[in-house]
């Protein structure tokens, strides 16, 4: 007897179709963002050796002042005076550090990608060369000034208890150095290095972007070389220095008397103008459209451009 065959073919089921998973704008420049921290650990290296060796002098320095104060050298309201002179000096310490590595992180950003030849690698990720140019603006930008507030503050905080407690070891009082204003001091800190050091700054860290996509070596003396070259022609040819005001003026934070003004160091964490009335200038308007100009040009760069 034949038994019916139960087997059954059955047609080919269709394969789904993986639709591969987007990753927002938002998370794409976050991790962008991290790789730059991941590859120049200088970012966040430097400005915090700076920090830990001017502590380390602080601490000589307060360790002798008791002995100073009992000589009659300082009396309570200089020995405030003195802290907050010493706050000053490790925020220009700081910020000086921090725009040292700024500069130079925008020479390397994308000359040592193309150097080291892993821009084959970063360009076959599903990644935009806008993003990549991007993510490499923010850095000097908006987060250098931040990651600098927020180091600057911690030493200051730091130097003020280091301060009370070797005064109180020694029986001293510290009346006097408790009320120093450390919130408006953070405060035009804050102001200083946003504006200045970001807004201001930024033309010229878009030309620093800008020489190192295209430059294929010795790309400081492309980005420093032809800013020179340009003021002394225009000094030859016809005795003016526009261009060179121009420069001192966009560097000073749109200061025009900036020498007469400074009678310290505080005096130039003092801003020149209100927030309102720098944030509605032509001049950072201007600036902030030649920052974008050459940002478009280093994207148009990166895409053609290849390993050195």
């Amino acid at each position: 007897m034949n038994t019916p065959s139960n087997a059954m073919h059955d047609a080919p089921l269709a394969s789904p179709v993986v639709t591969p998973a987007v990753m927002p704008p938002t998370r794409t420049m976050y991790w962008s963002v991290r790789r730059e921290l991941w590859e120049n650990r200088s970012i966040y290296v430097a400005p915090l050796a700076a920090a830990a060796l001017f502590l380390f002098g602080f601490v000589i320095s307060v360790i002798h002042l008791p002995s100073k104060m009992h000589a009659g050298a300082l009396n309570p309201m200089q020995q405030r005076v003195w802290l907050e002179d010493a706050c000053n000096f490790a925020a220009l310490l700081i910020m000086g550090t921090t725009l040292i590595v700024a500069v130079f992180y925008c020479l390397d950003a994308l000359h040592g990608e193309r150097r080291d030849r892993s821009i084959l690698f970063w360009k076959s990720l599903p990644i935009s060369d806008l993003t990549t140019v991007l993510s490499k603006a923010i850095i000097p930008v908006v987060l250098l000034p931040l990651l600098t507030v927020a180091i600057t503050i911690a030493l200051w905080f730091m130097m003020l208890l280091l301060s009370s407690a070797v005064l109180l070891g020694r029986g001293l009082g510290i009346a006097t150095l408790w009320p120093l204003s450390f919130f408006q001091m953070s405060m035009l800190l804050l102001y200083h290095l946003l504006v200045i050091h970001g807004l201001c700054y930024a033309p010229f860290y878009g030309w620093l972007l800008l020489v190192s996509g295209w430059a294929r070596r010795a790309a400081f003396l492309w980005a420093t070389v032809p800013l020179f070259a340009i003021g002394i022609v225009e000094k030859i040819a016809f005795n003016t220095s526009h261009f060179a005001d121009m420069l001192g003026y966009v560097m000073s934070g749109g200061a025009e008397d900036a020498d007469s003004k400074a009678m310290g160091i505080s005096a130039l964490l003092v801003p020149h103008h209100s927030p309102g009335q720098y944030l509605i200038s032509l001049g950072m308007w201007i600036g902030l459209a030649v920052f974008a100009a050459f940002l478009a040009f280093t994207v148009r760069l990166r895409r053609y451009r290849g390993p050195i």
